[in-house]
């Protein structure tokens, strides 16, 4: 196994790590990096109050933009179609160790067919914490009634 195929699976190792400390079921997909290009396994699937998150995990060793192929977005969205979840690409920023996890409809589709974060999404990406209130997100009592009671 190549060395940047080992740290890429300890990225994706410490993504796992600091989602299961703040509290979700998390787990690397067993057949993340793998040769199987058929399959549509994400890096990272994280489920918290009843709520799924899933990731393709990109790493940069700086804040620019980042350019991922059109097959490793379309697996994270029909994952995330299948289990009703939310699809992100899990950006770290080596170096600092910060995480920023981009929604796949702020992704920019290139003229070639693939996608691009551009910087200025990397950089107002939602953190950790952002992911963990998405998760714990709960209505009101008053959005389950009606506008108007008769």
């Amino acid at each position: 196994m190549s060395s940047s195929r080992k740290r890429g699976f300890a990225h994706e190792r410490d993504l796992v790590v600091k989602l299961w400390k703040r509290g979700f079921a998390v787990m690397r997909a067993p057949a993340s990096g793998s040769k199987a290009r058929r399959t549509k396994y994400p890096d990272v699937v994280a489920i918290l109050n009843h709520r799924v998150f899933v990731f393709e995990v990109k790493t940069t060793s700086k804040e620019r933009p980042i350019y991922i192929d059109k097959r490793q977005v379309d697996k994270v969205r029909e994952f995330a179609k299948r289990a009703g979840g939310y699809a992100f690409i899990a950006v770290k920023v080596v170096g600092s160790g910060t995480w920023r996890f981009i929604p796949l409809k702020d992704l920019e589709q290139t003229t070639r067919g693939n996608y691009k974060i551009p910087c200025e999404k990397l950089v107002n990406a939602l953190r950790i914490p952002d992911v963990i209130a998405l998760a714990r997100e709960t209505k009101k009592l008053d959005e389950y009634l009606p506008s108007k009671i008769d």
